[in-house]
């Protein structure tokens, strides 16, 4: 694009804060580059010492499409333990396509993930960030499991 080209930018638009009240779990349900706010996030609770149980799931087609994995894996190592306590669960939906092994959660997040991992999460408010349509799926499923729209936080990554 040549110097001077006149562009408009919009965005961004949504509101994606984590709640005040610490005795609440976070849990963030990311597809994609929608897991970027809550790396953010994590970040935050990590510099000022907040003392949050977060829930981390993420999902990906394969390992070598996963935006930082890696500083999500290493993170959850180095806080596992409280104050803060960070649990990652990246899963992969196309491990048939990747070059990589991969001994972790396989599939789309679906109840039965969430009832395995959330075992401990006291009163927990969700938080969706990802593609529309995985966005919109994710908030029907909370709603049917009984998850009322106060508890759930969205915000759709458009453009994929």
């Amino acid at each position: 694009m040549p110097i001077g080209t006149h562009v408009k930018v919009e965005g961004p638009f949504g509101n994606l804060v984590l709640h005040d009240d610490r005795t609440r779990a976070a849990v963030f349900l990311a597809g994609g580059i929608g897991i970027t706010p809550f790396r953010s996030i994590l970040l935050q609770i990590i510099h000022e010492r907040l003392q949050y149980s977060v829930f981390c799931f993420f999902a990906n087609r394969r390992p070598e499409d996963a935006p930082f994995l890696a500083e999500l894996k290493a993170m959850q190592e180095r806080y596992l333990q409280r104050p803060y306590w960070i649990t990652i669960v990246p899963t992969m939906s196309h491990m048939s396509q990747s070059a990589h092994s991969w001994d972790g959660e396989t599939g789309r997040i679906d109840p039965s993930m969430l009832a395995r991992h959330l075992k401990s999460a006291a009163s927990p408010i969700y938080y969706l960030a990802g593609p529309p349509e995985m966005v919109k799926g994710l908030h029907t499923m909370l709603n049917e499991a009984g998850v009322g729209d106060d508890d759930i936080r969205t915000e759709e990554f458009s453009g994929y």
